[in-house]
């Protein structure tokens, strides 16, 4: 493919700017409209907003799919879907699972790296969250495949999925689990604190240790005291990216607004953290073993009403955040594109409409709903 996309408010450097895009071969090259050749191919974006393709760092499935039972098919039809809603890249989260299972789910993530995905989000790797969690703080992990902080085991993983685990939540006061951060560091594995009672100290040490985000903030986790910060102080005080849940239920709007005058944009990501259910109406779906109710788009356990992940898409997370913050588009996007393509080591290739970027590209329209979708440079939406 080689061609031009022409009269685009293209989003480069935190603004939007009258500029033209060389897609070619995959990837893009930006230009002015005037060094479009004559006779050259043109697709006329009439004005809309063009942004880089989102990225979902955190989400258990979607469209009847759950990650933990998902074949390489059913990876596909995740990607469809998101792909239609502008998530053009996206990480599997594979929940507290046996190792026999866990070990199933990262080869049918190997066996869609040989797949015709052409028309799938780029599913970028593995999402472990757990099996090296606090029961207390479990929310939705089965309880009894929980364990203590295991070096050999994230190994044995990394190695079955050839590096492609690109992300490991853990909960610091697990016993080990600190002295493995710096172990899963060397693996090429960004770590993220959750799922957890831990007291400030504990969180600090996994912070000094290499942890680099907190897994849906504020949830499953021992929140702030005056006299003991814990965990939620730890995180707010440090550097280290929040993912946040954007559906107003998870998040109420206040919570949203007190990240982003803590940590500012900068240091957010928004997740969906989805479940099947998402693209479905409400019913009876599941997550990993446990059987989940959704009820006006509200997911939760079966068994004692917790909370159990979303139905969120990324392209409603996007109108949230801007109606929950009042920030312009311009401010929120890097909490969508930027900052998980940063927090990867991916910022080179997507999260950016730069010279050399690969071509995944959302095109907008004045109220900001997904129009067109290229992956790649080639348009799947």
């Amino acid at each position: 493919m080689d061609f031009y996309i022409v009269n685009a408010q293209v989003y480069h450097k935190r603004q939007f700017q009258s500029l033209a895009i060389h897609v070619k071969n995959g990837k893009l090259r930006l230009c002015s409209g005037s060094e479009v050749p004559q006779g050259a191919v043109c697709v006329d974006a009439r004005g809309q907003k063009v942004v880089p393709g989102f990225i979902d760092i955190h989400t258990h499935g979607a469209v009847g799919v759950d990650v933990n039972g998902a074949a390489t098919e059913d990876l596909k039809k995740i990607g469809r879907f998101f792909a239609s809603n502008g998530t053009t890249a996206w990480l599997g989260s594979v929940l507290t699972d046996t190792v026999e299972q866990t070990e199933w789910c990262i080869r049918q993530f190997q066996d869609y790296e040989n797949a015709d995905t052409a028309e799938a989000a780029e599913l970028l790797g593995v999402h472990l969250e757990g099996p090296f969690l606090a029961k207390e703080y479990k929310g939705a992990m089965p309880e009894h495949l929980l364990q203590e902080g295991n070096t050999e085991l994230l190994q044995h993983y990394q190695q079955l999925a050839q590096g492609r685990i690109r992300y490991l939540t853990v909960s610091p006061e697990v016993p080990g689990v600190n002295e493995m951060i710096p172990e899963a560091k060397k693996l090429g594995i960004r770590v993220g604190i959750g799922h957890s009672g831990a007291t400030y100290q504990q969180a600090m040490d996994a912070i000094e240790k290499g942890a680099d985000l907190c897994t849906h903030t504020f949830n499953a986790m021992r929140l702030f005291h005056q006299h003991e910060p814990a965990i939620m102080g730890a995180v707010l005080e440090s550097d280290v990216y929040c993912e946040m849940i954007c559906d107003g239920l998870h998040l109420v709007p206040g919570s949203v607004r007190l990240l982003d005058k803590v940590k500012g944009m900068d240091r957010l990501i928004a997740i969906t953290d989805s479940i099947m259910a998402a693209g479905l109406p409400d019913g009876n779906y599941h997550l990993g073993v446990n059987d989940v109710v959704v009820k006006d788009g509200d997911a939760k356990l079966a068994s004692n009403g917790v909370r159990a992940g979303s139905t969120l898409t990324q392209n409603r997370a996007l109108k949230n955040l801007m109606s929950f913050t009042g920030k312009t588009l311009e401010e929120v996007l890097p909490a969508l594109t930027e900052n998980p393509a940063k927090l990867l080591g991916l910022e080179s290739r997507i999260g950016f409409i730069q010279d050399g970027a690969d071509a995944d590209l959302v095109f907008l329209d004045d109220s900001n709903n997904v129009c067109h979708v290229y992956l790649k440079g080639n348009q799947i939406f």
